[in-house]
């Protein structure tokens, strides 16, 4: 009877190290094939300033409340809450020590389109590389070469403070398996070219859906729901409903929201508010033409109600 029970034992053992090996192997940190950083050339400092701001860096890595040229200074350190705990920006300036300034643009452009890092190590969706890995890869190349030119900063910034088992980094490959796309969110027939700028803009750089859309018990957004609004991440109040089915902005024209976007202004001169003032300010730094690209698609989306 105990040889009996020993095999059973020795079988369920055998299956718990395939099994183990197994997701071990399929969710393995995944960098981008080399030849994606290759030959892009020298980074357009101007595209690269746009994309910076349609990115929003400086509303997490600069220190809170910065003004001017202040807001350049990508010191990391802000806290965002979530009901995993609590993550803390990390240091993204130009300091090759305290900073990024010694990556290469494959480490950094892994990290932005993977969530890899630099180690080889998964990073946390708090960054929203679930976004950013619709980005094109000249853009990402425009990007870093911009924040190279930005100042550096020695600041380090706190670890982040989540509890067991989420401090563990090993299932976020897991989660990656479950909800990591490189997809678009939604598919849009026939779409002219400012409603597909307007896509890439959201969906990539701009990572509107990382507030605006629901999440479910694990942090993937949920089926159906883009951009449907939902509570904070951050456990205060609501993130609005930004679709056509809206109460709010779904009355909104293309011109009203473009307009939002560079006054912070609503239709019926409210003024923007909450978290949105950080957002609105970078959108502010945008082109007119990539604004009202930004409001086509947002009209083009399907409506949840």
């Amino acid at each position: 009877m105990a040889s009996k029970w020993l095999k059973r034992l020795g079988a369920l053992l055998a299956l718990g190290v395939v099994g183990g090996a197994g997701f071990l192997f399929v969710t393995e940190p995944e960098r981008q094939d080399p030849s994606v950083w290759a030959d892009l050339g020298e980074p357009d400092l101007d595209n690269g300033r746009r994309i910076f701001f349609a990115g929003g860096c400086t509303s997490c890595h600069a220190a809170a409340k910065s003004e001017g040229e202040a807001r350049l200074v990508l010191s990391g350190g802000a806290p965002l809450k979530s009901p995993f705990g609590t993550f803390h920006a990390p240091n993204i300036s130009s300091s090759p020590t305290a900073g990024i300034g010694a990556w290469t643009l494959s480490e950094f452009g892994d990290a932005m389109t993977r969530g890899v890092g630099r180690k080889g190590e998964h990073l946390y969706p708090s960054f929203p590389y679930g976004s950013y890995a619709r980005m094109a890869p000249k853009d990402i190349n425009d990007l870093y070469g911009f924040m190279k030119t930005l100042p550096a900063s020695e600041a380090v910034a706190p670890e982040h403070e989540l509890p067991f088992p989420f401090n563990i980094r090993l299932s976020l490959g897991g989660w990656k398996f479950l909800y990591f796309t490189n997809a678009p969110r939604v598919e849009l027939a026939n779409a002219d070219e400012p409603v597909k700028l307007g896509q890439y803009l959201v969906e990539g750089p701009g990572h509107c859906g990382e507030c605006h859309t629901p999440r479910d018990m694990l942090g993937g957004f949920k089926s159906g729901q883009w951009l449907a609004g939902g509570p904070n991440p951050e456990g205060e109040g609501m993130i609005p409903n930004i679709t056509p089915g809206s109460k709010s902005v779904g009355s909104w024209s293309t011109g009203d929201i473009a307009s939002y976007l560079e006054t912070g202004f609503t239709p019926d001169f409210d003024s923007v508010g909450g978290s949105m003032v950080e957002v609105q300010k970078n959108m502010a730094e945008l082109t007119a033409s990539d604004r009202e690209a930004i409001a086509a698609y947002l009209k083009a989306v399907p409506a949840v109600k």
